[in-house]
């Protein structure tokens, strides 16, 4: 990961800060974004870290001459990799800093306590499930959602509220899809021009056009994972196509290109992306929260009763302008039947009924009233 870009900017001056990098695998790369957040005391609250490259710690390094030390790093959830991953790395370049996790941490295929996440030993706390009970409670209010139960492991997400800047702090629960690739994507734009191709003999051709219509592929491939604009495509063809593309290098997968798209592929992107709204990922809405409709609607009330008015999540487009209504409304699907196309979620939905069978995960709940949430 020493090789990731990193861009900085501030979002709420001299008080929030955001960096971001890019994860993803077979060039379906998408923004990962850590928060950093001066204290009213002086110090640095960091939500979510990122790889710790030389780049990324230059920045923080930065702020921290200017505000004051790291003084806490936060882990709000326990099933994302991609935030988990580098908590222990960007923790021990910060020894003085507190680390702080989500309950109900765990790990596979041995299931490690949470404070190995922040050594030296000693330093690392489970968030407590009142938030006054923490050392930045002047600063923020947060909220935990889950566990919700989901077999190998529960999900859990840690939604944090910065009281002074009006700011909320999300890891993966909510997202806004924006319509031009994000910068940080575009700094190596091979991804999306890899993806703008409609064959492997086609070359890569670098405009604007051809930028945004690889990132609207990635975005259907990121949230669907086999969207239903994407047709199949027989092997060996594929194969016999390969010897003729047009890039035949490792980065090109040697002329590997199993893509075909029908001609209105970009209306399942405008379905999807409902001009930059706020959205629940298909996969959290089909195969996670509606496992268990009741504690998130309860979750979502508490969130909604902050008074924010940006949103600031980990992934995709930074910041959201956007009201307490507005997030509530995000999780309609919760109780209502509106639901994503059915041909695009078809795989998510094969994929639910194989682990419901299996035992892997416990069966949905039908959709609940949200007024029976709130009396509860």
């Amino acid at each position: 990961y020493g090789q990731r870009r990193t861009l900085h900017s501030e979002v709420v001056e001299a008080w929030v800060w955001t960096f971001e990098q890019v994860q993803g695998i077979l060039h379906v790369i998408v923004p990962i974004r850590m928060t950093v957040v001066r204290l009213e005391a002086g110090g640095l609250l960091i939500y979510a870290p990122i790889a710790p490259t030389p780049e990324c710690l230059r920045g923080v390094r930065a702020l921290s001459a200017r505000y004051g030390d790291v003084k806490f790093i936060v882990l709000p959830t326990v099933s994302g990799i991609e935030h988990k991953i580098f908590v222990g790395p960007f923790a021990r370049c910060f020894p003085q800093a507190q680390v702080y996790v989500a309950p109900h941490q765990w790990s596979f295929p041995l299931d490690l306590p949470p404070s190995w996440l922040g050594l030296p030993a000693r330093r690392t706390h489970v968030l407590p499930v009142d938030s006054r009970d923490t050392p930045f409670a002047d600063d923020f209010d947060y909220a935990i959602l889950g566990p919700i139960s989901l077999g190998l492991g529960p999900f859990v997400e840690v939604a944090l509220f910065h009281k002074r800047s009006r700011s909320l702090l999300l890891t993966d629960t909510i997202v806004s899809i924006p319509d031009e690739p994000p910068e940080i994507v575009q700094l190596d734009p091979y991804a999306v021009l890899f993806h703008a191709r409609d064959s492997a003999s086609e070359p890569a051709i670098d405009t604007p056009e051809h930028r945004r219509k690889g990132w609207h592929r990635i975005a259907l491939f990121g949230f669907y994972f086999r969207p239903g604009a994407l047709e199949d495509v027989d092997f060996w063809k594929t194969l016999r196509h390969a010897f003729r593309a047009s890039d035949r290098s490792r980065r090109a997968y040697l002329g590997f290109f199993p893509f075909q798209w029908r001609a209105d592929w970009e209306r399942s992107f405008e379905q999807l992306r409902r001009d930059g709204q706020l959205l629940v990922a298909p996969v959290l809405q089909s195969l996670i929260l509606n496992r268990n409709p009741h504690a998130t609607l309860r979750w979502v009330e508490r969130v909604a009763s902050w008074d924010f008015d940006r949103i600031i999540p980990c992934h995709l487009d930074s910041p959201l302008t956007a009201s307490p209504e507005e997030f509530r409304q995000a999780f309609r699907f919760l109780n209502t039947s509106a639901a994503l196309p059915e041909e695009d979620v078809h795989f998510i939905h094969q994929l639910d009924r194989v682990l419901e069978q299996r035992g892997i995960t416990p069966p949905a709940i039908a959709p609940v009233e949200r007024s029976r949430v709130r009396r509860s």
